[in-house]
């Protein structure tokens, strides 16, 4: 009786694991086809979140259900026993894709000089109804390319740059935002780097061998790359450039940050 006992605990456990897997795969496809499209489920931190949150629940309902499920309850019971189980899973899933919903990035916003991947939960949502037309939502698949503008009134300049002393940079800040556009792309061209001078960032990440391979992957001559950082909670890396045109070509990630 023991033996068919763990034999059916074990049969129902895997059904759910299966099932677990099915609604994981779902998941997946909605954070990384919507939320955090490449390369921004690493630069964003989409991927270690999501391997965190699917991981605790792919393992414990199951675990769960294994230590429930007993067929000497009766059916009544039993069922009771699973669907609260299911029920709690749900829940934590949908807690954990709340999380993910709120960290997705939504855009990355050109400060000048450099590059910030924005995510949603540090956007100034009061200030939306200030941004241009276009920017007054925030995506939901992928983040915007925008550019920002410091004010010009010494009163409002000295309230953004206390304001970014407290975590609010103007990329984080709707009333700030601008379409891409061309003065986003003259900014571009007269703030980019020559590829020589991108930071080394140690011999545990191979630097170089990076920067040369995300480089031939823009397909743009390596003459014609610059580069301008970016900043990122999550990896340390450069956005690359079209010296001539201000387009953004790609990423170069070194590794964490």
């Amino acid at each position: 009786m023991a033996s068919f006992d763990l034999h059916s605990r074990t049969r129902a456990a895997l059904i759910h694991f299966s099932g677990s897997a099915a609604v994981a795969a779902l998941a997946a496809a909605l954070v990384f086809l919507l939320w955090f499209p490449n390369p921004y489920e690493a630069m964003a931190g989409g991927l270690g979140l999501f391997v965190l949150i699917i991981s605790v629940d792919i393992v414990m309902g199951p675990l769960i259900t294994f230590a429930v499920f007993n067929r000497r309850k009766p059916v009544t019971e039993l069922r009771r026993d699973l669907a609260i189980v299911v029920l709690m899973q749900l829940a934590a899933l949908a807690y954990g894709l709340h999380t993910m919903y709120l960290a997705r990035p939504v855009a990355l916003a050109l400060e000048e000089d450099r590059f910030r991947v924005v995510p949603a939960v540090d956007v100034v949502h009061e200030e939306l109804p200030l941004a241009p037309a276009p920017l007054q939502s925030l995506s939901l698949t992928g983040p915007r390319l925008l550019r920002t503008t410091m004010p010009t009134d010494p009163a409002a300049k000295f309230e953004a740059l206390k304001r970014a002393i407290t975590g609010n940079d103007l990329g984080t800040r709707p009333k700030y935002w601008q379409p891409w556009d061309d003065i986003a792309r003259q900014e571009v061209r007269t703030n980019a780097k020559p590829l020589a001078q991108v930071p080394e960032q140690g011999p545990q990440y191979h630097s170089q061998a990076v920067l040369a391979a995300a480089v031939a992957k823009t397909g743009a001559p390596a003459a014609q790359v610059r580069f301008l950082p970016l900043l990122s909670r999550y990896v340390a890396g450069v956005v690359l450039v079209d010296a001539q045109t201000g387009n953004v070509l790609g990423f170069a990630i070194f590794g964490p940050a």
